[in-house]
């Protein structure tokens, strides 16, 4: 400042216009500043009254509370260079209207006395923060101060908490890879408590994110999106769900942008990462498929951008692979089987060996050790093949080299445990929308059902959690049918252990939409089963067992199955599960309810209608009135005569 100071007194005096420009400079170099230091996001700050002025002009960044001093010191310098800054333009030789010479003179009167004035600050506020951040609170008092902290954050609706989170997650990201320290984790966390407490507050309010079906009538209206199927950081819809190493499951972009801004822990347990690694969640991303299809809603699309790690391997590493690739075309049955034990064993390792391998063209080799007569080298083969078909690039190679028949292949002949490895193959590929097509139609889903009928517990769960990807596409719904899938999973719901019940419930629901589906499991005597895990299930099966219930209750045989649900006394669970289920177990339960009642009504009209029918039949003739010849020699009981009165 001193030698541009210098510089101007041996030279000329730059004009006016220039000197009120380098001034208004200097006042967008120091709201920058702030910025820079301060992040992004809407103004939330204990310091309201001192700092109303300058939030008026500045959009101010994130919540700053955790760096109580550090944060006012920055705005009072602020303050500071913005009044001396409006010093420094002259405004006398300046061509500007009154009207913005007094708005400039106002703004630079109320920072002087911002400057002079140095307010308190909230200390039961601040007070409040600490004892959440340092857990010191006494868990009676927990909820009040949730309420002052929600009150006075402004964070009183989902709306509000949706941005607050997105702004904290934005703040994350655009750290630039540094760590922005304890504090941000600690809003993370108090987020997710206020945004507990205000959703058991206000129970109606339902989640943050919600989208908009068209109904029957094709008017709009709004669905609810399930929290286990919003990702913790940015409250959406998945697209791309992926599993840290805490268990969590993130949206992929997210996650991945938390963990490039150099965090280390998880954003919702706050426990340190053991790795960075991203295993993707096949069977959330199936559920929110299968979600969508049964709402009416696109299923979200995910990200075609790749997301190779870099580099892939090294060159000793390549090398490696390659020795390896050599030993696979081997005429040597050990060589053979050695080599494709060892990369089963790297493409299971991480990430980065999936994408050497298969660059250095090990799908096609693998593929050939399918069909080989040593069942050890065809077990590793097809267990490299799952290993690799985890990384996404992996599925179009190995589907484009046409595996699926070689895959079930395996699936009918090989070992049990090849058999597992190829329905968790098939299953890993079919995440893919038009693999479920092409796998349907190659034969895979007879050689499942066999093996969900004969396997072993690992098997069972590999065949069904196939099945499962596979009948998400409606086409295959009428080969699993009649491949003979109902009976098993009707033996699976009704199974005493409650092994894979999870799975069958799933199943069953998916299979019920269809027409053959439908009528095999009518068939089955379902009711009183279904009626039951509708009363007693877990959250997820009861409303599968009430989405089952529906389709039967609008099929051909509707009225049967309405007579036998209520012999089973199904309107007591439906109450309940109206009042306290999951949101989709609610809608079913309404619907259920609406369409028993209808059912209950027209049997009381029969009833009705019979009764007058009754009244209305003439009295019968006493003995003195009828002709001996008239009266035969045998009656049958009045009962088959004469309807009967209800």
């Amino acid at each position: 400042m001193a030698g541009d100071r210098a510089e101007e007194e041996e030279g000329e005096a730059p004009p006016p216009e220039a000197r009120a420009a380098a001034a208004v400079e200097r006042v967008a170099a120091a709201v920058e500043a702030v910025a820079a230091g301060a992040g992004a996001g809407e103004y939330r700050n204990a310091y309201r009254r001192q700092l109303l002025a300058l939030s008026r002009r500045i959009r101010l960044l994130g919540p700053f509370v955790l760096e109580r001093d550090s944060v006012m010191k920055k705005f009072q310098g602020v303050i500071l260079q913005l009044e001396q800054a409006l010093c420094d333009i002259p405004y006398n030789e300046l061509d500007i209207s009154d009207e913005v010479r007094e708005q400039v003179e106002l703004v630079h009167a109320q920072l002087k006395r911002a400057k002079e004035r140095i307010d308190m600050p909230d200390d039961e506020f601040y007070n409040d923060l600490l004892s959440v951040y340092d857990k010191n609170y006494d868990p009676s008092a927990e909820l009040a101060i949730l309420g002052r902290l929600s009150e006075k954050l402004h964070l009183m609706t989902i709306t509000d908490l949706t941005q607050e989170s997105l702004a904290l997650h934005e703040m994350v990201a655009s750290g630039g890879g540094q760590d922005p320290g304890e504090h941000i984790e600690k809003m993370s966390m108090l987020l997710k408590k206020i945004k507990d407490f205000v959703q058991t507050q206000n129970p109606d309010m339902g989640p943050p994110m919600a989208s908009r079906v068209l109904d029957s009538n094709g008017d709009s209206r709004p669905i609810t999106i399930p929290d286990e199927f919003r990702c913790p950081i940015s409250l959406e819809l998945m697209k791309d769900p992926v599993i840290v190493s805490t268990g969590q499951t993130y949206e992929r972009a997210c996650i991945e942008k938390w963990i490039a801004s150099g965090h280390h822990t998880c954003p919702t347990t706050q426990q340190k990462m053991s790795t960075s690694a991203l295993t993707p969640n096949y069977v959330l991303r199936s559920l929110i498929s299968q979600w969508c299809e049964t709402n009416g809603m696109e299923p979200p699309k995910r990200s075609t951008q790749p997301n190779k790690p870099t580099p892939a391997c090294s060159s000793s590493e390549r090398a490696n692979i390659d020795a390896l690739l050599s030993k696979l075309c081997s005429p040597d049955t050990e060589e053979q089987r050695s080599a494709a034990a060892e990369l089963r064993l790297l493409a299971k390792r991480n990430a980065n060996n999936r994408i050497c391998i298969a660059e250095a063209g090990a799908i096609p080799l693998l593929l050939s050790l399918l069909s080989s007569s040593d069942l050890r080298t065809q077990e590793h083969a097809v267990t490299a093949l799952l290993n690799l078909s985890i990384h996404e690039d992996n599925k179009a190679s190995i589907i484009s080299s046409g595996a699926v028949p070689s895959i079930v292949h395996v699936l009918k002949n090989g070992s049990m445990e090849a058999r597992e490895n190829a329905a968790a193959t098939l299953f890993s590929l079919s995440v893919i929308d038009e693999y479920k097509v092409t796998i349907g139609g190659m034969g895979a889903i007879p050689a499942l059902v066999v093996l969900l009928g004969e396997g072993s517990q690992r098997g069972k769960k590999d065949a069904a959690a196939a099945l499962f990807n596979l009948c998400i596409y409606q086409g295959n719904k009428g080969r699993a049918i009649r491949a003979g899938l109902v009976p098993l999973i009707m033996g699976l719901v009704t199974n005493p252990t409650g092994a894979l019940m999870d799975e069958a419930m799933a199943i069953l629901s998916i299979l019920s939409s269809h027409p053959e589906g439908k009528a095999a499991i009518g068939a089955a005597e379902p009711v009183p089963v279904l009626v039951e895990m509708i009363g007693s299930g877990t959250p997820r099966n009861r409303e599968n067992a009430a989405a089952v219930m529906l389709h039967l209750c609008s099929g051909e045989h509707h009225l049967v199955h309405l007579a036998r649900a209520q012999e089973c006394g199904i309107m007591v669970p439906l109450r309940e599960l109206a009042l306290n289920g999951t949101d989709r177990g609610k809608r079913k339960a309404v619907q259920l309810l609406e369409r028993m009642s209808r059912f209950l009504v027209q049997q009381q009209e029969e009833q009705e209608s019979q009764s007058q029918a009754s009244a209305q039949v003439p009295p019968q003739a006493t003995p003195e009135q009828v002709p001996e010849n008239d009266i035969p020699e045998q009656l049958d009981s009045p009962a088959s005569q004469y309807p009967m009165v209800v």
